[in-house]
């Protein structure tokens, strides 16, 4: 029996690499590369164009109908956090699943996930959502292991400009840099370097929680032992009047490479380019193309 291969694509260096190990073991004939679109940084769509055109990728989009993580925050009247994700159910898990089944039979599928070696612990949490078909991570094949960091010298070793946030340093390149899993760290890098988008998640915060009518917030504050909401408009307080970070700011759960991502920041090319001849942004083409 022939095997199809899914391989669930983030817009990442990660599902990217995986893209291309499964396409070298297996070939492009039996192969589908599925992303779930939630509203990503514009030169994400860049970049999987790239890796589409550097590798004949076939790539199918599941547009969510447009919906956003804010909709869905509100739709679930429940804010996500770094314990609970209906953003990632309700826009990734469940859409996927759903065109797994209505376009594939376990029996003859195998689902590849870009996680790598440092994220054994989302693939044990992954699994039981992907039964009955077989789940494999390219990035953790026997003899074949990537790191995160591996994952992104090989990008570079190709000519593929890596995502935008990822060469700044982030430490996923998911949801415009944002993440309501992300730490304080991170939600102070993005209102370095990306203020409006910084600006756009504290007013979409603060509408989710008027609408909710409860003082619910992404992150915490810890200070005294005591743990309370720490709102995007407090931590931009806090970082505009001096207020030094608390001791255990992190990164956040998105966070899995297990290093400090600043080690691996590049210069940032002012030229990579956004659209495509004929279409208002890349996003539109990668539609255009999409399989779906």
């Amino acid at each position: 029996m022939i095997k199809k291969h899914v391989v669930m694509l983030s817009s990442g260096v990660g599902s990217a690499v995986a893209a291309k190990k499964v396409a070298d073991r297996f070939g492009l004939d039996n192969m589908v590369c599925l992303f779930a679109d939630v509203g990503e940084h514009e030169d994400n769509y860049r970049f999987l164009l790239d890796i589409q055109r550097a590798w004949d990728l076939p790539i199918t989009i599941i547009t969510n109908d447009g919906k956003t993580i804010w909709d869905v925050f509100k739709e679930s009247r429940f804010l996500g956090n770094s314990r609970v994700d209906p953003c990632s159910r309700m826009l990734k898990r469940e859409p996927m699943r759903a065109w797994l089944e209505q376009n594939f039979e376990p029996e003859d599928t195998v689902v590849h996930i870009g996680f790598d070696v440092d994220e054994g612990h989302r693939m044990a949490k992954a699994a039981p959502h992907w039964v009955p078909w077989e789940i494999q991570a390219p990035l953790c094949w026997e003899g074949l292991e990537v790191f995160k960091h591996e994952a992104i010298a090989l990008i570079n070793d190709w000519a593929i400009e890596a995502p935008l946030l990822t060469r700044q340093g982030f430490a996923h390149a998911n949801c415009g840099g944002g993440c309501i899993k992300a730490g304080h760290k991170q939600f102070r890098k993005l209102y370095e370097l990306h203020p409006d988008t910084y600006a756009d998640w504290e007013k979409n915060e603060t509408e989710v929680a008027v609408f909710l009518g409860k003082d619910v917030s992404i992150l915490k504050n810890r200070r005294g032992g005591v743990t309370k909401p720490l709102t995007l408009r407090g931590l931009r307080e806090e970082i505009n009047t001096g207020v030094r970070p608390q001791e255990d700011e992190g990164w956040g759960s998105c966070n899995c490479m297990g290093i400090d991502v600043g080690e691996y920041e590049k210069p940032v090319r002012p030229d990579t380019p956004t659209t495509v001849e004929g279409f208002d942004n890349v996003r539109d083409y990668l539609l255009e193309r999409s399989s779906l």
